[in-house]
């Protein structure tokens, strides 16, 4: 499955943390952001392998990355075998990452412009703190050669042309791309002097042929060489290290919309957060944005539209939104400003007879457990006796919320354990009884709850403290740090793998819930409804009523 990216429009805020360990999944790709394409293809539903290799490499020749992704994905559901539709997949996601590299500002500023030392030193520091700290052994020789395979679709990608290459006749780059085949694919090389030869070698031979600068060929063997890893650990230009501290704050300077390019429609927004300065000025979850500022957005990336959003606190954004029900375009003045994005944005009673309250949480971060505790105290106040809490839809974010917020529920032995390659990776979360609300939970997931979401559905499952309602969760059962690198830049790495309490891991698997309920599509079709409308139509919630009602409620 491939899932839409949360892309918060906002202002990074550096942290001054050596290492940060969190559970946080994007889906399926590290970052993903619709490209520009030069519009649909004809629907040809694959029914054969061969008809499934040739969709896939249509989208490829249109450069349609994104829609190459998601299909030669749903095909490896049909084929998981076809070596063809997994090197689709892969050569579809490296050229997407170059994409996105070469529409970061950070990027272009900052690693572009180094030197060949320069670049060397940084290259040498990542390379070592994969090695000694990922979670599986990696060789040198494995991290050269995906970069040597990166720069070897780098010199078919656009974007690298448009920028390096633009005058450089088409036959010389072939002939680079022909030489990198024959010279270099996989080729051995003895430790970090082995690497530098080869790379040295490279960057020599690009210049003389191509006239290409040292540092747009070591920054395609660094991002390139992070491709040996697993879909969770990358390279960070500094840009998207801001972004993900941000996330963990959970504080930013913006508008406060989650959104996504949709090509010839615009911007469609797939959240607006709660009391931000968009919800203030009537943006829907729902909405196209088909103009910023004066500037058409319906064939941008969401990258460019993210940087049209982009400003400081206190200035304005006029922004034209087009209504799926009306498709009529109406105007927004939206001022940008600090945003608190809540762990639990939606508190409340939602049946208060019974006494059943309901939670929905987004991300585990590090205000999460003090929200936690605000809200049951409120819910307390009010009358509740038990407790639906809602994860579906949440990627994750920090192993100590994730641990801290399920100490609220389960007062004695294990919640999670993790085990990584090296020793400090090893760690062991015991509950503590003082503080524990005992009351009867229900707990609702999707396929899009993953990593801490899933710590706690797996920690629920095991203690028997809840029902757990929905469907089965994504299966990412791995734990990544943060390590600031030089230059402002980033390494997002997975250095453990974690477990149940009775010992279970489910990467790729994901848990199958206790009681499960088919996905609900009229959740997503109610444009402008009300909070209460929403909840009241959810089939998942209705079936959590219905349990806690049953065995806990007072009144039949």
């Amino acid at each position: 499955m491939f899932s839409t990216t949360k892309m918060r429009l906002l202002k990074r805020v550096y942290s001054s943390s050596l290492c940060i360990v969190l559970l946080g999944c994007q889906l399926a790709v590290n970052t993903t952001v619709s490209y520009a394409d030069p519009g649909p293809l004809p629907i040809v539903i694959p029914v054969t392998q061969t008809q499934a290799v040739a969709k896939g490499e249509e989208f490829e020749r249109t450069r349609q990355w994104i829609k190459a992704i998601e299909h030669y994905e749903e095909s490896l559901k049909e084929w998981p075998d076809n070596d063809s539709i997994k090197y689709g997949l892969r050569r579809a996601k490296i050229h997407f990452g170059i994409d996105r590299r070469y529409q970061d500002d950070s990027f272009n500023k900052v690693l572009l412009v180094q030197s060949r030392r320069e670049s060397f030193i940084l290259y040498d520091e990542i390379l070592a703190k994969i090695q000694s700290h990922f979670v599986d052994p990696l060789s040198t020789t494995s991290f050269v050669a995906h970069g040597t395979e990166s720069l070897y679709l780098a010199l078919a990608n656009d974007e690298f042309v448009k920028v390096h290459l633009k005058n450089v006749p088409p036959e010389k780059i072939r002939n680079m791309r022909r030489i990198l085949r024959e010279r270099y694919w996989n080729k051995g090389v003895n430790g970090f002097h082995g690497a530098h030869q080869l790379i040295n070698e490279v960057c020599d031979l690009s210049y003389q042929n191509l006239g290409l600068r040292d540092s747009a060929v070591i920054a395609e063997y660094t991002f390139g060489g992070c491709n040996a890893l697993d879909d969770y650990s990358s390279f960070l230009t500094p840009e998207r290290l801001g972004d993900l501290y941000d996330n963990i704050e959970g504080e930013f300077v913006g508008i406060g919309i989650e959104m996504k390019a949709e090509i010839g429609e615009g911007m469609l927004l797939i959240n607006v957060l709660p009391e931000s300065p968009a919800e203030n000025a009537g943006v829907l979850a729902g909405d196209h944005i088909v103009s910023i500022d004066g500037t058409d957005c319906r064939h941008m990336t969401t990258d460019a539209a993210a940087n049209l959003l982009r400003g400081t606190s206190g200035s304005q954004v006029v922004l034209e939104l087009e209504s799926p029900k009306t498709e009529q375009v109406r105007s927004a003045r939206v001022t940008r400003k600090a945003v608190q994005v809540r762990s639990f944005p939606i508190v409340k009673m939602i049946d208060q007879e019974n006494g059943i309250g309901y939670i929905k949480m987004t991300g585990f971060q590090k205000t999460s457990a003090a929200e936690l505790d605000a809200a049951l105290q409120k819910l307390h106040g009010e009358g509740m006796r038990a407790l639906i809490w809602d994860v579906r839809g949440n990627p994750g974010g920090l192993l100590s919320a994730a641990v801290e917020v399920l100490d609220r529920f389960i007062d004695e032995g294990k919640l999670v354990s993790t085990k990584g390659r090296v020793s400090d990776q090893n760690w062991s979360y015991t509950a503590h009884r003082p503080g524990t609300w005992k009351i009867p939970l229900v707990l609702l997931v999707d396929e899009n709850s993953a990593s801490a979401s899933e710590i706690v559905a797996g920690a629920l499952t095991d203690h028997r403290r809840a029902t757990v309602v929905g469907r089965k969760t994504y299966g990412k059962w791995s734990v990544q740090s943060i390590f600031p690198i030089r230059g402002s830049t980033g390494l997002r790495l997975t250095t453990a793998k974690f477990y149940s309490p009775h010992g279970n891991t489910y990467g790729k698997i994901g848990i199958k819930p206790g009681i499960t309920v088919e996905k609900d599509e009229l959740r997503t079709a109610m444009y402008g409804a009300s909070q209460e409308q929403k909840l009241a139509t959810d089939s998942d919630i209705k079936r959590g009523l219905q349990i806690l009602q049953r065995q806990y409620a007072v009144t039949p």
